[in-house]
């Protein structure tokens, strides 16, 4: 019987400092947690000719990668100096985050629509399977703005800024997700994105007992407007194929 008893006693101390570590570390380890999945992603497309290749890329990719790198370096950064209470820091590089925040969703539209034609015309790949999925990627971006430009609006509001930078941050790894089973169809883009933003919806239950608005509000029409992407990149529907050849012509 006082077994039992110590043991409840250990289980009920355990939560409150479960939830006060959870509360001091939860977005400095969920910004490398980020991190590691894109440069473990990414390793994946680490080849020989990566650099000289035989069909020269697009600079406006290599421009997108280096803006999306260092949109998670500043990330990291940024869940850093709040961590160590630097807030005036976290709040002057705030600005250049923000510019570098407008560029993703801008450069990867562009991106999106410039390696559709190149594969298509160079690496002949074949075009009606590579229009159909141009809308998984697209939506990457327009939620990642989404998100990110809530997050500047509420910037004098922690609580919701700090869930709407992991929620852009969470979108932006859907590409590196989709290189860890190359032959996974195209589930794979989201369902490592919407784990990833689960875990934030667990610490919310776990340390404030109930799920932020954020979460409630972003995460449902998200996930609704990815079975959408994807229900037209598996049925090709024709609607779009038109719609998609004309955006990159």
């Amino acid at each position: 019987m006082a077994t039992m008893q110590s043991m409840r006693l250990e289980r009920t101390a355990f939560l409150p400092k479960a939830s006060q570590f959870l509360r001091r570390q939860f977005y400095l380890l969920m910004s490398l947690l980020v991190a590691g999945v894109v440069i473990y992603g990414f390793s994946k497309t680490i080849v020989p000719g990566l650099l000289r290749p035989a069909v020269k890329r697009p600079a406006l990719l290599w421009a997108h990668g280096v803006v999306c790198s260092a949109w998670i370096g500043l990330f990291i950064l940024q869940s850093a100096l709040v961590r160590l209470r630097k807030v005036s820091v976290h709040r002057f590089l705030g600005w250049g985050f923000a510019v570098l925040g407008a560029m993703v969703p801008v450069l990867g539209i562009a991106v999106t629509l410039v390696m559709s034609k190149f594969e298509i015309v160079f690496l002949h790949v074949n075009p009606i399977r590579r229009v159909a999925s141009i809308p998984v990627q697209l939506l990457d971006m327009v939620i990642f703005g989404v998100a990110f430009g809530l997050a500047i609006w509420w910037r004098k509001r922690p609580e919701y800024h700090r869930r709407l930078m992991l929620f852009a941050s969470c979108v932006l790894t859907a590409a590196a997700f989709a290189r860890f089973l190359p032959h996974v169809p195209y589930l794979k883009f989201y369902a490592g994105v919407d784990a990833l933003i689960m875990i934030g919806v667990l610490r919310d239950i776990v340390v404030d007992r109930r799920v932020h608005a954020v979460y409630a509000w972003l995460l449902p029409p998200y996930v609704l407007l990815q079975l959408g992407a994807l229900f037209i990149g598996v049925h090709r529907s024709e609607w779009w194929l038109r719609i998609g050849n004309a955006l990159i012509r």
